[in-house]
């Protein structure tokens, strides 16, 4: 028998935790809790799960403190829970390093979509159809190994940037569509979401170009799409 996957819910609404203990523990998952965001990270390390389900407002410790933390030492994916709907929020929560957001009230078949959409993202192997290496003086991406190098230091990047980066680098030179890289990327759940391809292009180059301001490698084709050029 497979071990089952394993959830950490962080949230200090008592009955909205019950009930998705309930439900998730009923759909095959293993459940943690904590309710405060400094409990939320101490449980973290001392079990490892395979996703974070987060709550923004909380004693202690604020989910938007709690998912930088997260993402200084892990790469586990994070879901954040919250009330909050405005697009800014949204947006702020991908760019600290959530993979998604579904915004209070939910139905738990949804959240449960959700969590699975991430998973399976995490897990899917890269969208590509042959190894590639893409290499210069300053960026290695090396599609066979699964590694990626600025200026001779490994990289990590989280599953989703990881599935990102191949896809733009096994299309070098080639204009992607934002249609294409959500369907590629995170799946045709999300092809509505032009937030997460825009985030997470933001993210991509604070971590590989020089000067993210000045992008060399991800090029914008405004109202279009995005594309990978190869150093001159």
């Amino acid at each position: 028998m497979s071990e089952k996957t394993k959830l950490l819910i962080i949230d200090d609404d008592e009955q909205l935790v019950e009930a998705m203990c309930l439900y998730l523990t009923k759909a095959g998952y293993e459940v943690s809790t904590a309710s405060n965001g400094r409990d939320g990270l101490q449980t973290m390390y001392l079990d490892r799960p395979d996703l974070i389900v987060l709550d923004i407002m909380m004693p202690e410790m604020d989910g938007w403190e709690v998912c930088g933390r997260v993402r200084d030492v892990s790469n586990v994916p994070v879901i954040m829970l919250t009330a909050r709907g405005q697009e800014a929020d949204r947006v702020k929560g991908l760019k600290i390093g959530a993979d998604d957001y579904v915004i209070k009230p939910f139905s738990l078949k949804e959240l449960d979509a959700r969590i699975q959409a991430v998973l399976r993202r995490a897990a899917w192997p890269p969208p590509t159809e042959s190894p590639v290496t893409y290499s210069d003086d300053y960026l290695t991406v090396n599609l066979a190994e699964r590694r990626v190098v600025v200026q001779g230091e490994p990289l990590a990047l989280t599953p989703t940037e990881y599935r990102l980066l191949a896809y733009l680098v096994q299309n070098a030179g080639l204009v992607l569509t934002y249609r294409q890289l959500l369907e590629r990327v995170w799946g045709w759940e999300y092809v509505g979401d032009v937030d997460y391809v825009r985030v997470y292009i933001w993210r991509l180059r604070k971590k590989i170009e020089r000067n993210s301001g000045e992008p060399k490698y991800i090029r914008t084709e405004h109202g279009v799409g995005y594309r990978f050029e190869k150093a001159n």
